[in-house]
């Protein structure tokens, strides 16, 4: 037998067993606290590429108060198991993927009419 034991060490791999030799172990990833920045962004609203594009191009723009109002409305809707959800608040509309609380794509008062939204499961309408 060419294995060697060193002191401490009855059995070869002895320490990946999880006997009472086995080495101090790092603390365990899970009992680590979130980051304050991970905090905020679970409930910030996101704007996808395309959205941004769009808001850019038809002129809307939003201040944090209708952000806030926007925000508590999907919340709202992710309470009732909503997924994908059109947004009416005052001249202007939006598509949120509710999970990730991302705006799909925006559009203003002019650009809602005559149009037919599909792939929605819920509208919510910000008064």
């Amino acid at each position: 037998m060419s294995d060697r034991l060193s002191v401490g060490q009855l059995y070869p791999g002895a320490a990946l067993m999880g006997s009472r030799l086995s080495p101090v172990s790092p603390p365990a990833i899970g009992n680590s606290k979130p980051k304050f920045q991970e905090l905020l962004d679970e409930n910030v609203l996101k704007f996808s590429s395309h959205a941004k594009q769009r808001m850019s191009q038809r002129g809307i723009a939003l201040q944090p108060e209708q952000l806030d109002k926007i925000a508590g409305a999907i919340d709202q809707a992710e309470a009732k198991g909503a997924k994908d959800s059109l947004v009416i608040y005052r001249n202007f509309a939006m598509i949120v993927h509710v999970p990730s609380r991302t705006v799909v794509t925006a559009m203003e008062g002019q650009g809602m009419s005559n149009n037919v939204f599909t792939q929605i499961d819920s509208a919510i309408v910000i008064s």
